[in-house]
């Protein structure tokens, strides 16, 4: 299985020649060369299978045996979930007039991204092993990427982790969940600046090839290859749980409902529907409404500033993985595609052509939740089901209430839940409900704490490389150790 960049220039790769570079040398992202087309016989198959055993097939289809050989393959798959609080790992919850809630959020950290960073995280360790090398993951967050990104990989001996957090505008667990990870190859920066503020240093990091070359240096946000692949299990799982049957010819649809900010799971989802799984794609966001506005009126530009939210981990500008969606959409025609993009950076404003944006609409239906609504629909969820949902999740419900309300007639639905409450009681006393916080939250309060602060004034960038160029000495020394 090869992959391309959207953008058409940069050579192509395997897979880990993408999971280790995020975005492609010329700006694009990796997406499969190829699509693989899955028939109905293979559908019913993958049917019975676990959400694991998803996992697993889906990796065996774009990785290809050649570099990790299936045997393998699900051993490191097993060691990514061996920490899961629930033992089908992804739970649905089916909860009163028909509302599916698929629980994404049963890995250590409490979100989506665990399912996901974990797999990652096992690939990159298998290929450094195999290979004998050494990376530094830097990871810019707003709350939830950088607990993920430090649990998948804590106390791993080829990899170190840079996590950069701003201080105070995460919540108060989502802080704790960093800070309190002692493990030496883990290293934690709270800055004096919001989320914006510290992707300037890490972009300014990346910029110099020749020092990420020499340092090893990778991320792992929402546009690497191997999250995307990993999240196109949500969209199987959610459909056949939710399907009435597979009995039927064409099988029927199970509409899915994302909420999202970076589209990751959206560009999951339309990859799922292109292989053959017969889903209708949802998207819904917050007050910062890029991807609603783009799929109602084909305006894919920035607002002013980013709003903030209840569902504040959705407060993102730039949903870097529309990229991979307008290149599925447009034929895989990277001269479209990177027009378009290279457009919207240099002007943050593009209008899709008429063609593009009628496909989008065709293939995807969006709403944005404002705040007030958010919190109705925590309450309502409690009221009928005593169901507690998160921010993120409640965007999601948000639209299965507005459809029921209207008798409208409706296919089978399932909403994905992106994090448990727990994570954000703030939102639920917002609410007007009672916040339930488990003993292992509770406990990060007594833990000691790790976290260097990057202050208004210091040069956030010299502190970075700073790091960086230590822990490189550092891994020469160790190799240099066990080499003798």
């Amino acid at each position: 299985m090869w992959y391309v960049s959207t953008r058409g220039i940069a050579p192509r790769v395997n897979f880990e020649g993408a999971l280790f570079s995020g975005y492609a040398p010329d700006g694009g992202l990796f997406m499969p060369e190829e699509l693989p087309q899955l028939d109905r016989e293979t559908l019913c198959q993958w049917s019975t299978l676990s959400y694991p055993g998803l996992v697993k097939e889906l990796c065996a289809l774009f990785i290809g045996s050649e570099l990790i050989p299936k045997d393998d393959l699900n051993d490191l798959i097993d060691r990514a979930f061996s920490r899961f609080r629930h033992r089908e790992v992804v739970h649905l919850s089916r909860l009163r007039n028909g509302l599916n809630v698929l629980e994404l959020w049963h890995g250590v950290t409490y979100a989506f991204k665990d399912l996901s960073l974990s797999c990652t995280a096992q690939f990159l360790q298998y290929f450094l092993e195999k290979r004998e090398k050494h990376v530094t993951v830097v990871v810019g967050t707003s709350g939830d990427t950088g607990s993920a990104a430090i649990e998948s990989v804590q106390g791993a001996k080829n990899v170190d982790i840079i996590v950069l957090l701003p201080k105070g505008h995460c919540t108060k667990i989502q802080e704790l969940q960093m800070t309190t990870v002692l493990k030496e190859n883990v290293h934690v920066f709270g800055v004096e600046g919001n989320s914006d503020e510290l992707d300037e240093p890490i972009k300014t990091v990346f910029a110099d090839v020749a020092f990420v070359k020499k340092h090893n240096l990778m991320s792992l946000n929402s546009i690497n290859w191997s999250r995307v692949l990993v999240q196109m299990a949500h969209h199987f799982f959610a459909y056949f749980q939710c399907t009435p049957s597979l009995d039927t010819h064409p099988l029927p649809l199970v509409e899915v409902v994302v909420p999202t900010g970076a589209a990751g799971n959206l560009a999951a989802g339309y990859i799922a529907q292109k292989i053959g799984l017969p889903i209708r794609l949802v998207v819904a966001v917050n007050r910062n409404d890029i991807i609603h506005r783009t799929v109602q009126q084909g305006d894919f530009s920035l607002s002013e500033a980013v709003k903030s939210t209840l569902a504040s981990a959705m407060d993102i500008q730039v949903p870097y993985n529309m990229e991979r969606v307008f290149w599925l959409l447009s034929g895989c025609d990277s001269q479209v595609t990177g027009a378009l993009m290279e457009q919207f950076e240099r002007t943050q404003s593009v209008n899709l052509p008429k063609e593009l944006h009628s496909k989008l609409s065709e293939v995807v239906t969006s709403a944005s939740v404002s705040d007030e609504a958010i919190t109705q629909t925590m309450g309502r969820c409690w009221d009928e089901n005593q169901y507690l949902l998160c921010p993120h999740s409640a965007v999601a419900v948000n639209y299965h209430y507005q459809q029921m309300d209207r008798q409208q007639p409706s296919t089978p639905r399932c909403c994905l839940a992106p994090a448990s409450a727990a994570k954000f009681p703030e939102a639920v006393l917002a609410a007007g409900l009672t916040p339930e916080t488990p003993a292992e939250i509770v406990a990060l309060e007594h833990k000691e704490t790790r976290c260097t602060p990057m202050r208004r004034g210091d040069n956030w960038t010299l502190m970075l490389q700073d790091t960086i160029e230590d822990l490189s000495r550092r891994w020469r020394g160790h190799a240099l150790n066990t080499s003798q």
